[in-house]
This record gives C-alpha cells, structure tokens and sequence, in this order.
C-alpha cells in the first residue's frame, strides 16, 4: 500500500469545495474512480480564473496527476469516471467550436455552470478560459526537463505542496539559464532557498523596508506614495 507522508508545515495553498460535496454527493458515488475524477476537476475548475470556469476534455485525458490517481493510468479509464460524473449529475458536458477545432468542456453543475451550458445552446461562443497564473509544476517539468514519469509526478507533488509557485517557476529558469536540467538540481535549488533564504526576496524585503522608513519617516509627508 502507497501511504501519504502527511501535510507539510507551514503556508499550503488550500481548496475550497461546497459543502454539499460532502454532505450530498459524497454518500451517492460508489465507484472510486469517478470519486478520484470529480474532486480533481473540482479542483481544477477552483483553480481556473474567468467569468466562465470549465475544463477541456483533451487536457483532462493528459494529466498525468489524473492518471496515476485511477485503476488504470489511459484514456479510457478516464473517459468512463467522466461519463459516470456526467449521468449523475455532478458534471455538466458540452460540445463547442475552438479556433475551427471542435471542444468537449465541463462545467460544474451550479447555477454559472447551468448558465454557460444554457449559452451554448443558444449558439453564443464560449469565452476563452483564464489559467491559473502561475505555471503547473508539471507543465514547467514537461517543457523544461522531459516527460513525467509516475515516480516523477509524484516528487513533483510533494514539492508543489512544499515550496511557493513563485519559488518553483524561479528555480525551473535558474536550472535552465545555467543549462542545469535536472529535477535532482532544481530540488537542491529549492531545498537551499527553504535553509538560507531566498536572496532575491531579501533584497526585496530590505528595498521596501528602506522605502518605508522614508514614506513612514520624519520626511514622509513630503514623500509622494
């Protein structure tokens, strides 16, 4: 059995689900990897920004967080946990035309998600969705280093639990600039920013103390802020 080493001190950036996921929708699923696949596209749809929040199909069918979570790591295992989220009504399911490319999205079914399904219908396009801002841990991997591996993804996991995304995409172009590609070496980047500081972020600090001794100082009125 594969055990979890435990949440990791200090600030964890944390989800927020709707309570009736627990009190309501929890007791329904008996089929784990439906369970596994809508807290993950909850969680994905938590982390999208817009007016309109949904997932492509595509980019579900590649994540390799996803899939090392079901009974079997493929699309179809996938394909069926959203299938079966789909018939109970959890997840809400439409087709839509991106750039000349036919879509398959998401949406949760709440009343914005009853909405943009509704919109559809009536024929008006489907807003571009806003990423979360920063950049995936997993993507940065991808683009930076090579192709995941589960044991990979599983690192990568702990670290993102771990470290700030700003630390992580810092670490990832320092490795890179110094032509360093190598989880092993962004790890040792991080794990040395975690015992002596960041000296960028020092730098900072001491830059905004200095400008509020002034702003705050005997000559701060004068100071325009």
């Amino acid at each position: 059995m594969r055990t979890f080493s435990g949440f990791p001190p200090g600030r964890i950036r944390a989800v927020r689900f709707p309570e009736t996921v627990f009190t309501e929708l929890l007791p329904l699923v008996d089929d784990l990897d439906e369970l596994k696949t809508t807290l993950y596209v909850l969680y994905r749809l938590s982390s999208a920004r817009g007016r309109v929040r949904y997932v492509r199909h595509r980019d579900l069918l590649e994540d390799p967080v996803l899939l090392e979570g079901l009974s079997a790591p493929t699309g179809a295992a996938v394909e069926a946990a959203l299938d079966r989220a789909v018939e109970r009504g959890t997840l809400l399911r439409a087709e839509t035309e991106a750039g000349g490319r036919r879509e398959v999205v998401y949406f949760a079914n709440t009343p914005r998600g009853r909405a943009a399904l509704e919109a559809l219908r009536r024929g008006e396009p489907l807003s571009e969705v806003a990423s979360p801002p920063r950049l995936n841990i997993f993507v940065l991997y991808e683009e930076n280093i090579g192709p995941l591996t589960p044991l990979i993804a599983e690192e990568l996991r702990e670290a993102e639990e771990t470290y700030p995304a700003d630390w992580i995409e810092a670490a990832f172009r320092e490795a890179v600039a110094l032509n360093k590609r190598s989880w092993r070496y962004i790890q040792a980047i991080l794990e040395r920013w975690r015992t002596e500081g960041r000296k960028d972020e020092a730098d900072r600090r001491g830059r905004e103390g200095d400008r509020r001794r002034y702003i705050e100082g005997k000559y701060g009125e004068y100071i325009e802020h």
